[in-house]
C-alpha cells in the first residue's frame, strides 16, 4: 500500500492576521488545533508541518510534531508542501491541510487518500459542500465549484456559479474547501507550471491544474469546517466552541501526553468492542 502524508503549510506573516498559527483558541495554538484533527486520521502515514518560522517551528517541536524547514521565499502553501514531498520520495499521496481550519475533519483526510488510491486517474482531489445558505455564493471571498456527473471539477470560480437563467429551477452552490490530496509526480508538476491566465484572471491557484488538464475529482460533503481569516473569526469560533461544549474536551485532550492519549485511545476502542 503507499503511503500518505498530511503536511500543514505554516506561516507567520498575513496581512489580515500577523501570527495566525500561535493564535489562542480555547487556550490552545490554532495550528496545534489542526495538527490533533490530522493525527486521527488513520490513513496518514505521517503528518508535517512546514513553516519557515522559527517561532512556530520551536511551539510545534514542543507538541511534539515532526516539522520541516522551508524556504521563506515560497509564493503559496502549494509551494511550500512541494519542497517537502520533494524530499520525502517514500510518500505517493500528500494531503495538503490548511493551518487555519482547526475543525479539519479526520474522515475527509481519509477520504481524500483512498479517492486517490482508488482511481490512478485522479491527479488531485478535493472537497467541497453546499451553501447553508444560497446568498453567501454572492461573495467573491467564497469560491465556488461545479462539477460533472462523475464529480470531477469543471470550473472554481469567486462568482456564484451556475447562474439562475431558470429562476424555478433549484441550485445547488457548491462552496469549495481548500484541502486538496496530490498525487506526488503532479504536485511536483503542478509547481513547475506558470501561473495561467484563468488562475490570474480569478485570483485561484487551482484553475491552474485545470488549465493543464489535471482531473481534478471534487467529493461533495454535508458540511465544511470553518476557517479562520481575522482575529474577528478566531473570536466567534471560539465562542461557538464553547457553546458547543467541545472546548473542554480538547483541552484534555491536547494537553494530555502521548501515553494518556493511547491510553484513552485504547479505552475509548474497548468500550466499542462487543461482548460475547
Amino acid at each position: 500500500m503507499s503511503k500518505a502524508v498530511g503536511i500543514i503549510p505554516a506561516r507567520w506573516s498575513s496581512s489580515r492576521f500577523p501570527g495566525k498559527p500561535l493564535h489562542l483558541i480555547a487556550g490552545i495554538p490554532l495550528l496545534r488545533h489542526v495538527w490533533e484533527h490530522c493525527r486521527r486520521a488513520e490513513k496518514l502515514d505521517s503528518v508535517i508541518i512546514a513553516t519557515d518560522d522559527m517561532r512556530i517551528a520551536d511551539a510545534a517541536f514542543e507538541w511534539g510534531a515532526e516539522v520541516a524547514l522551508t524556504s521563506p521565499h515560497h509564493q503559496s502553501g502549494t509551494d511550500r508542501i512541494a519542497e517537502v514531498a520533494r524530499k520525502a520520495k517514500q510518500f505517493a499521496s500528500i494531503i495538503n491541510i490548511q493551518g487555519d481550519e482547526p475543525l479539519v475533519d479526520p474522515a475527509l483526510i481519509d477520504k481524500l487518500v483512498e479517492r486517490l488510491r482508488s482511481d490512478r486517474k485522479i491527479g488531485i482531489v478535493t472537497a467541497a459542500h453546499p451553501f447553508e445558505n444560497a446568498a453567501e455564493a454572492s461573495s467573491p471571498h467564497q469560491v465556488k465549484v461545479i462539477v460533472d456527473l462523475r464529480g470531477n471539477a469543471l470550473y472554481f470560480s469567486r462568482y456564484a456559479i451556475p447562474f439562475p437563467r431558470d429562476r424555478s429551477a433549484p441550485i445547488r452552490y457548491l462552496r469549495h474547501q481548500g484541502i486538496y490530496g496530490f498525487r506526488r509526480q503532479t504536485l511536483l508538476q503542478f509547481v513547475k507550471w506558470k501561473p495561467t491566465p484563468l488562475e490570474r484572471a480569478e485570483s485561484l491557484e487551482q484553475l491552474r491544474a485545470l488549465e493543464n488538464g489535471v482531473k481534478v475529482h471534487v467529493l461533495v460533503t454535508k458540511h465544511g469546517s470553518p476557517g479562520v481569516d481575522t482575529p474577528r473569526e478566531a473570536i466567534a469560533l471560539e465562542q461557538n466552541l464553547a457553546r458547543a461544549g467541545i472546548v473542554a474536551a480538547s483541552l484534555r485532550e491536547a494537553s494530555a501526553s502521548p501515553i494518556e492519549r493511547r491510553l484513552q485511545t485504547f479505552g475509548s476502542k474497548a468500550k466499542r468492542r462487543p461482548s460475547r
